[in-house]
């Protein structure tokens, strides 16, 4: 007897838990596995994502070129400091010669200009002038200057 009655509360419990499985909530808040999104769903959801996604991009595009500026610049800065000792280093014996020099290619698309001005016979002020050359045309304009250095020669002897 005890055994038909543990087989029966085995049934018992089986059919509980049956019946807490099937009360579920109503059909509209659970998805077939096999159902897709509705046409709403999609396109709020496409929304918030543009939404989000333009801002980043946005940010991306700024900060490369932003990083092309710098690079432009220090690149730039660079060639106008090594023309400025090449100078230096010519001017200790050919102190008379001029340095002067226009638009002279330096790097690539990377131009450069001397300007020499004498002060008085034993001082000189040079003044380095490099930039991208952004239309090619082998000329530097305002707009295409990055860096400007200037520093005075004097003679040695």
């Amino acid at each position: 007897m005890r055994r038909k009655l543990k087989s029966e509360d085995r049934r018992q419990k089986t059919e509980n838990r049956r019946q807490k499985i099937i009360v579920c909530p109503p059909s509209s808040v659970i998805r077939h596995p096999n159902m897709g999104f509705t046409l709403t769903e999609v396109i709020v959801a496409s929304t918030l994502l543009i939404l989000a996604i333009v801002p980043i991009l946005k940010a991306l595009t700024t900060a490369h070129v932003n990083t092309t500026i710098i690079e432009r610049r220090t690149h730039s800065l660079i060639l106008a400091q090594a023309k400025l000792d090449e100078i230096k280093a010519r001017s200790i014996y050919n102190y008379d010669t001029t340095f002067a020099e226009t638009n002279s290619s330096l790097d690539g698309l990377y131009l450069g200009s001397v300007i020499d001005n004498t002060i008085n016979p034993n001082l000189r002020k040079i003044t380095v002038t490099v930039g991208y050359d952004l239309n090619g045309d082998s000329n530097l304009t305002d707009d295409e200057i990055e860096v400007t250095l200037a520093t005075c020669i004097a003679r040695r002897w």
